[in-house]
């Protein structure tokens, strides 16, 4: 943590002094709920990120990649690469696929699917 951000933190919080403030001259700081959905992303945006994901792995031939490639038959990955490639989904869209979810995950379209139509992904 930086200086900066301690400062800041110690800063804002409310102190509580026994016997010196009453109740009603304690400062009240409102609650903050911290929430990750932005805007919505546009099919095609989430589709040209989903192959950029892909583009980055070596095993992927770039000339077979297309939204209808499957993992293990057009781009001959097996199961622990598909794992990798979900695993980098979610590090890209910043969520977690539950693992029987993950495992219904066998080609791109399907990766662009789950996205869009998860509301965490839409960030």
């Amino acid at each position: 943590m930086s200086f900066a951000r301690a400062a800041l933190r110690s800063a804002v919080r409310p102190r509580l002094v026994l016997g010196s403030v009453s109740r009603l001259q304690q400062v009240r700081l409102p609650l903050r709920a911290w929430y990750s959905a932005g805007g919505s992303l546009q099919p095609a945006q989430i589709e040209q990120r989903v192959l950029d994901v892909l583009k980055g792995f070596e095993k992927v031939n770039h000339e077979k990649l297309t939204t209808a490639s499957s993992f293990s038959d057009d781009l001959g990955l097996d199961s622990l690469d598909a794992v990798e490639v979900v695993m980098a989904v979610e590090e890209e869209f910043s969520i977690e696929i539950p693992d029987a979810e993950a495992d219904e995950i066998k080609t791109v379209q399907q990766a662009i699917d789950y996205i869009a139509k998860t509301p965490e992904g839409v960030s």
